[in-house]
């Protein structure tokens, strides 16, 4: 089996396809890899140089969510025929909405990870107008006539873009990440974590910037100028320490260290971060949204939703309360384990591709 997969550079899709091509490798499964976004940084790569058996295409194309795309969208279509046509792979598996529009008879999987029309009906209480959007709902909905399938990473997030789309069927199939890229072992010290673009309204950073906790908390993610203003421009904001952007290996030993990960998201479709928590055996503090719930069940302690008040009573309890702390560290690794390791991720898209597979063999 060969598949050609599609990914991104920017946040999280990259975590996720370094679990999918290194478990299908791992499986003997040919891999065709191209990456938009952005050239990844040397630390971002350097799980592929384990891996010398994937064939690696890196591009600078942007996206199809960013600001003056639509070129490079045709020239990135364009580029990746032209990889089909040479490399021939079996399947298609994207990570982008557009290139489900492709003009091949193969199949293609289509991943909604996030997008922009639920991004804004959740955080702005409203769906994006104007001609950008138009043409956004437009290239979304081309591709998704053209796919095979569309996955959600939730249930959640496949009932929301249902709503938002014209696609019959989203299959569910959740994320997951591998425990040994994490320490569940590292003795705890008394600070909490966080992760989130401080630019990101979905992220809700700016949350922390004043909760006055008896214990500190290590933000890490992109602070750009905006971002950076909200949140003050001082490393240290009332027990808020801002790390910057960290790479794989500072982050895990980040949350190796923490006791607590607070996530302030009010959308998100899965949440990769709180899982990177869990497996590092953190005690989950989440807010209150329908996705984390589904995710997380009983295994999290919860904030009542958008309210910083509230959070800061839990982490303050947490704080102060060292065996329920360690039991609600214990729920969340054990959780995690059970039901997002990135084994089950990959089997459920490999017993997908079979049938995908099966299903063209048959109408040929």
């Amino acid at each position: 089996m060969h598949i050609l997969v599609t990914a991104d550079t920017v946040g999280g899709v990259w975590s996720y396809t370094r679990e999918l091509v290194s478990g299908l490798a791992a499986r003997g499964v040919r891999v065709t890899l191209v990456s938009f976004g952005g050239v990844p940084r040397r630390d971002q790569r350097a799980w592929l140089a384990a891996l010398p058996e994937v064939e690696y295409y890196p591009t600078a194309f942007r996206l199809e969510w960013m600001e003056e795309c639509t070129k490079d969208l045709v020239d990135s279509a364009a580029y990746l025929l032209r990889i089909i046509a040479e490399s021939k792979p079996d399947l298609l598996h994207l990570s982008q909405f557009c290139y489900g529009a492709l003009t091949t008879d193969l199949p293609k999987v289509v991943v909604a990870h996030s997008d922009v029309f639920t991004w804004h009906e959740v955080v702005r209480g409203r769906a994006p107008y104007g001609e950008w959007a138009h043409w956004y709902r437009h290239t979304v909905q081309s591709g998704l006539d053209g796919a095979s399938v569309v996955v959600a990473p939730s249930r959640w997030m496949a009932a929301r873009f249902r709503q938002c789309y014209e696609v019959p069927v989203v299959r569910v199939i959740y994320n997951g990440r591998s425990p040994l890229l994490f320490d569940a072992f590292q003795r705890k010290q008394e600070f909490a974590a966080s992760a989130g673009r401080l630019w990101d309204e979905g992220k809700q950073t700016f949350m922390l910037r004043s909760l006055g906790c008896a214990m500190p908390i290590y933000v890490a993610g992109s602070m750009s100028l905006s971002g950076a203003d909200e949140m003050g421009r001082d490393d240290e904001l009332d027990g808020v320490v801002l790390c910057g952007e960290l790479g794989e290996a500072q982050m895990s030993e980040l949350l190796g260290r923490a006791a607590i990960y607070v996530a302030t998201s009010k959308y998100e479709p899965f949440g990769l971060s709180p899982l990177e928590a869990a497996l590092s055996r953190c005690a989950l503090v989440l807010n209150d949204i329908p996705s984390l719930r589904e995710i997380w069940c009983d295994a999290a302690m919860y904030f009542r939703r958008d309210d910083a008040a509230s959070l800061r009573d839990v982490l303050d309890g947490l704080h102060s309360a060292l065996r329920i702390r360690l039991e609600y560290g214990e729920r969340a690794y054990r959780h995690a384990l059970a039901n997002y390791s990135a084994d089950a991720m990959v089997e459920e898209y490999l017993q997908m591709y079979s049938t995908l597979l099966e299903r063209q063999a048959s109408a040929a």
